[in-house]
């Protein structure tokens, strides 16, 4: 009775003889693809084996650091670079929030409207910081102007979809109750729809500040204005304590930022 049941016993197994051999197929195309890559980029081994010592004369050209060229020299700057974060944000909240709204098919019930709002979120956002840069670089020319209009038409993308959902996930109880007491569009909007979803925009403008606050110190080194520019200034001239202390300085700023935001949140939120 015993060799009958241990006969007929089945071994598990987490996944199928078919699913086993797809996982191995991904797994090899994966490092197939690694290897490809690191030899159509042609990596120079004595560029690896002298990166030690590289760091090392860099750190040595960065110190003493140069404390005092940040009155004159990146003071002013990194105004810039707040302002340029704080406007983008402010922009990117003004065009993002309607055409996230346009864009939740419960709150606008238009597919064509849906749908080209939808199209405005992906291009917006699948088009690089950078990118945006260099394209309004060659609109305005350098300066913040061009870096405020990239980070602002970059956070369409992110603010638009991210308050979309947001829409879309609202409870229907307070919109119906609204609307068969014959409420208004803009009504719904204020009374059913915001209540709901105010949490979100602030969660979302937050973020969206301390990531344009991160890009603001980036974008000057295509010319679109901020701390960048003169990062850039003083790596082209080999002044590496100055490097240092703007180095230091944009650190600093990111992390007053995200300890400004998280307390923020905590008493908005």
């Amino acid at each position: 009775m015993s060799a009958i049941h241990q006969a007929t016993e089945r071994e598990w197994h987490r996944f199928t003889p078919a699913e086993r051999m797809a996982r191995y197929v991904i797994y090899f195309a994966i490092v197939a693809a690694v290897v490809v890559s690191a030899q159509s980029i042609e990596i120079i081994p004595e560029f690896l084996t002298d990166a030690p010592e590289q760091f090392a004369d860099m750190f040595q050209r960065m110190w003493p650091v140069a404390w005092s060229f940040y009155p004159g020299g990146v003071q002013a700057v990194l105004i810039d670079t707040l302002n340029i974060a704080a406007l983008s944000t402010v922009f990117g909240l003004a065009m993002g929030i309607p055409i996230g709204f346009m864009a939740a098919r419960n709150a606008v019930p238009v597919p064509a409207l849906n749908y080209f709002a939808r199209f405005i979120l992906v291009a917006t956002r699948s088009v690089s910081t950078l990118l945006w840069a260099l394209f309004f670089v060659a609109v305005f020319g350098p300066g913040a102007l061009a870096g405020t209009c990239a980070i602002a038409f970059h956070s369409i993308g992110f603010i638009g979809k991210l308050f979309s959902e947001a829409v879309e996930d609202a409870q229907k109880g307070s919109i119906e109750a609204l609307t068969a007491a014959g409420a208004t569009p803009s009504s719904l909007i204020l009374y059913g729809y915001w209540p709901q979803v105010k949490p979100t925009f602030w969660a979302i403008a937050l973020f969206r500040w301390d990531i344009n606050v991160r890009e603001s110190a980036v974008l000057g080194l295509v010319g679109a204005g901020g701390i960048g520019m003169a990062l850039d200034s003083a790596i082209n001239l080999f002044q590496w304590d100055r490097v240092a202390m703007i180095l230091i300085t944009i650190f600093v700023v990111v992390v007053i930022a995200e300890v400004v935001v998280t307390q923020i949140r905590k008493r908005i939120i």
